[in-house]
């Protein structure tokens, strides 16, 4: 079943042609909102989105426009923590009582990405830091970088409605994807992945 092939985590691309293949064509994954309430922004740690450093400017400089979609609460944490926390090349976002990213909306209980919510609104033109954007995918350091996807059961009603839907996880994240690697970089992998096939 989808839920004990993602259990493990396992599936990385760039390393082994046949795990990428097993990611793109076995997966299928489209989020539930309405199910999951943004469990991916509010997982209880201390440390919140991963962020690149060329990060760190664009969003000092877009701050004024997203502040004003954030919690009073949040906004306070921004003023006297800052946005983002941890040693040079491995910051994150900063998170608010070891929970929900200081980043995080909430609209009838379900949490959204303030910076999404800036750029659907067309105030801002960059959508979110490249971590949130390829979740449940994570860049995968090391030698030859790759892409490992994730699972948490949070994201089990994502798995069903991929599935219910026939959504493969390489097309839900197409356009993550292509900010990544580019565009021949995601033809590479959607051939290599042929998501046309249902191995259910």
């Amino acid at each position: 079943m989808m839920k004990n092939i993602g259990e493990d985590g396992d599936f990385v691309t760039g390393r082994d042609p046949q795990n990428v293949e097993t990611l793109f064509s076995v997966i299928r994954f489209e989020c539930n909102l309405e199910a999951c309430r943004g469990a991916c922004c509010t997982m209880p740690g201390a440390y919140g989105a991963p962020l690149r450093s060329e990060e760190l400017p664009m969003i000092e400089a877009i701050l004024p426009k997203v502040e004003k979609y954030l919690p009073a609460r949040h906004r306070e944490e921004v003023r006297r923590r800052g946005f983002a926390q941890g040693p040079e090349h491995h910051q994150t976002t900063v998170c608010v009582d070891n929970g929900a990213c200081v980043f995080v909306s909430f609209d009838n209980g379900i949490a959204r990405c303030a910076f999404e919510t800036a750029y659907i609104a067309g105030e801002i033109d960059w959508r979110k830091p490249l971590s949130c954007h390829l979740f449940p995918l994570r860049e995968q350091p090391g030698a030859v970088p790759g892409l490992r996807f994730e699972w948490i059961p949070e994201c089990q009603p994502a798995i069903v409605r991929g599935e219910e839907r026939g959504t493969a996880l390489i097309e839900f994240l197409r356009d993550a994807l292509v900010r990544h690697l580019g565009d021949d970089g995601y033809t590479t992998l959607h051939n290599a992945g042929d998501t046309g096939r249902d191995v259910r």
